[in-house]
């Protein structure tokens, strides 16, 4: 009788590692990163809630694919998961870009009702190449990291300046500047060889990459709150059981509301260390946030006559 029953012990465990499925998950950010520590978190419960039937191996600070490809690599099925910035897309669709444009939603209370007017469009397009988009989660209010402090938009012409999308280019050049693309785990080296002299990031990304080894000033000028994605293949998806799919999405919910959390912690706590390590906080001027508001306001004008009437639409739920 001992024998039957660990013969059926063992036929249900090898039944069950059958039906096991491992994913690989790139993303783009180190460990320290919030984004990829509420990742990790997303990982567990997705294996706790299945049993163990779903486990996600994270891959993170680009160390599979490099940011550019991870879309693709989860479009093409060489991964059935992964992270990247939303509005590094922007060239595909301008819907994919709104939340970066300058000054039109600074807060997480107008970030919330962008991304409400921007997911039925950003969910439809992402459809079309075979991708389910599972959560987002932003980054805190963008800020200018600079050496010595900007009184007002003309003093960033001539700067070399970090990018990290198409609105930043645009922004950096509109300001005079000299757009150079880095990402974000290469910020450091971007700054000590000179290739770039002045940044707009989040309090995040300044302290990950311990800002005040090579610029002085942050001022909080709250340019955009913009967004980063988490998408799954839709094949790989449909592959899972019923149940499983069940789990999967209530853990992404789960990890858009804590991911959002997350955020709005974030700011004050990184700010805070990056006043800690002796770089000095600036208000900023009256001049510099009418000089950066009017790049912004023309950028927006700009964006809204090439969008897609997808993208319009966003733009108009949003201010009604």
């Amino acid at each position: 009788m001992k024998h039957i029953l660990f013969s059926t012990a063992m036929a249900l465990a090898v039944a069950n590692a059958a039906h096991a499925d491992t994913w690989d998950m790139p993303t783009p950010y180190g460990d320290t990163t919030f984004h990829t520590q509420n990742i990790a978190e997303f990982a567990k419960d997705v294996t706790s809630a299945t049993d163990g039937a779903l486990e996600i191996t994270l891959h993170s600070a680009g160390s599979l694919f490099p940011h550019a490809e991870i879309k693709n690599a989860i479009r093409s099925g060489q991964v059935p998961i992964g992270e990247f910035f939303l509005s590094r897309l922007v060239n595909e669709d301008a819907a994919f870009g709104v939340d970066s444009q300058p000054f039109l939603a600074t807060s997480y209370e107008d970030a919330q009702k962008l991304w409400a007017a921007q997911k039925p469009v950003v969910t439809a397009l992402l459809a079309e190449q075979g991708l389910v988009p599972l959560f987002s989660v932003p980054w805190p209010a963008q800020g200018l990291y600079t050496n010595g402090e900007i009184a007002t938009a003309d003093d960033l012409s001539g700067l070399r300046f970090r990018a990290y999308n198409a609105a930043l280019e645009e922004f950096a050049a509109l300001a005079g500047a000299a757009p150079v693309q880095v990402e974000a785990p290469n910020i450091p080296q971007a700054f000590a060889t000179g290739q770039v002299e002045a940044m707009i990031t989040s309090p995040s990304t300044g302290a990950n990459s311990t800002a005040w080894d090579f610029v002085s000033h942050y001022t909080p000028i709250d340019a955009w709150v913009p967004k980063n994605i988490v998408v799954v293949n839709q094949r790989a998806f449909r592959r899972l059981p019923q149940e499983v799919q069940a789990s999967v999405l209530a853990a992404a919910q789960a990890a858009e509301t804590r991911g959002w959390e997350m955020s709005a912690a974030e700011a004050d706590a990184k700010i805070a260390i990056l006043k800690e390590n002796g770089m000095e906080i600036v208000t900023p001027s009256a001049e510099l946030q009418s000089g950066l508001q009017a790049i912004g306001a023309q950028m927006l004008e700009a964006w809204s006559a090439d969008a897609s009437e997808a993208a319009a639409s966003i733009l108009t739920t949003y201010q009604e």
